[in-house]
């Protein structure tokens, strides 16, 4: 019985000091509480920065230094934890260093408990380097967090690209008092070539021009300039997918958001300016040609959700949206929302959503009505009747929208 004791305890003391790792790895309250968006300055900035160092106007061998604004890189950190890993991100410069932070919701963990994990780095001889980081209140060896770096990059298969980027860097500062990263490099065009193989495989390629040739083949059928209902188009341009395949439907989403907001797809794919370009035809959801805009990307993020060319759609997204326009309408939103609704089904493969596309598709069918919801609405408008997105009048239409869309049958 002794021996039996002593061994039970031996099996439960590193279980109980796992169990405590846990238990101080987790905590009750995010570290980085922020919403989602990028603001339109710092698309503006993202566009000026890619305008000074663009590519086509480099040669092999050629140094540069790029001015990297931190706040520009704190909201793209922000947008693609929110994009990949459902959490938010933070980067701010504090002295001579950077602080790079993240937040995750814990699943499957009882009441709100957070992953949160701190970095701070630090240059050394022009290396950016962990000088110390943390999970919650657990502390980790900068060579520890190091390796674990080194470990993700590598099992992600990045490290082939890893190593093209560290080749082609040269020295990096953080640059406190003026707000900006600067970054020296050496321009090898496989840098783009990679960045490209990343994000469309060969494959998706070849259904991604398909795609456009449907596109291009649906669009002749009318007047340039006219005004077609989007499922017009929506319904037949998947419905020629390889047996309603979510790869060519998720294709046809791609192509379908790119023409929509007005973004040529050689702009990410140059062999795409060989391809056959539609016609312009103004395609509308409920009469409107930007709540077509806002459906389509939105179905076409949440189609390749988890892909890398999320983060391609995702820009399309945060151009179109600041675009500014007239103000802000909850009619984009209750559009934004149904064409979630309209990618997640394509994702799924769902059967309810093949149905449907053999019956046809209306612009009643994929989105909810847009009567009663307050549109144009200035930023000082917005903020004087509902606050913020947090408040309780802000939720109250939001969960009106929600309940449009449950009504629907393609959505219930």
């Amino acid at each position: 019985m002794r021996f039996l004791a002593s061994l039970l305890a031996l099996l439960l003391v590193p279980l109980l000091a796992a169990a405590l790792l846990v238990a101080a790895a987790l905590q009750a309250a995010p570290l980085v509480s922020r919403e989602a968006t990028i603001s339109p300055a710092s698309v503006a900035e993202a566009r000026g920065l890619l305008a000074r160092n663009d590519p086509r106007q480099l040669r092999r061998g050629d140094e540069r230094t790029a001015l990297i604004p931190a706040t520009l890189i704190d909201e793209a950190l922000n947008h693609l934890a929110s994009r990949n890993l459902r959490g938010r991100g933070a980067f701010v410069l504090v002295h001579d260093a950077a602080e790079v932070s993240f937040s995750v919701a814990a699943p499957g963990v009882p009441g709100p408990r957070y992953l949160n994990l701190r970095m701070l780095l630090k240059t050394v001889d022009g290396l950016p380097r962990v000088a110390s980081a943390s999970i919650g209140a657990l502390p980790i060896p900068s060579a520890l967090a190091e390796w674990l770096i080194a470990s993700a990059i590598d099992h992600s298969g990045l490290d082939g690209d890893w190593r093209l980027a560290r080749q082609a860097f040269r020295r990096l500062l953080f640059a406190s008092p003026s707000g900006m990263v600067v970054v020296s490099y050496v321009w090898d065009p496989g840098l783009l070539d990679r960045a490209r193989a990343m994000v469309f495989s060969p494959p998706q390629m070849v259904r991604i021009e398909a795609a456009q040739r449907s596109l291009v083949s649906l669009l002749e059928r009318y007047p340039p300039r006219s005004h077609v209902p989007l499922a017009t188009i929506l319904a037949p341009l998947l419905a020629r997918s390889a047996e309603h395949a979510p790869a060519q439907d998720r294709a046809a989403l791609l192509v379908l958001a790119a023409y929509l907001s007005e973004r040529s797809l050689s702009t990410l794919l140059p062999q795409a300016s060989g391809w056959p370009r539609p016609r312009q035809v103004n395609l509308t959801l409920m009469g409107r040609s930007d709540s077509a805009q806002h459906f389509a990307i939105s179905a076409a993020l949440a189609a390749w959700a988890g892909e890398p060319a999320a983060n391609a759609i995702g820009v399309y997204k945060e151009i179109d949206d600041s675009r500014g326009g007239s103000g802000f309408s909850f009619g984009d939103l209750a559009a934004d929302r149904a064409g979630t609704r309209f990618g997640e089904l394509v994702a799924a493969d769902s059967p309810r959503l093949q149905h449907a596309l053999r019956s046809g598709l209306g612009d009643a069918d994929v989105a909810p009505s847009l009567a009663g919801l307050p549109e144009y609405l200035s930023e000082a408008e917005f903020k004087r009747r509902y606050g913020g997105t947090g408040s309780a009048a802000y939720r109250r239409l939001m969960t009106e929208i929600e309940g449009r869309l449950d009504a629907l049958p393609l959505y219930r």
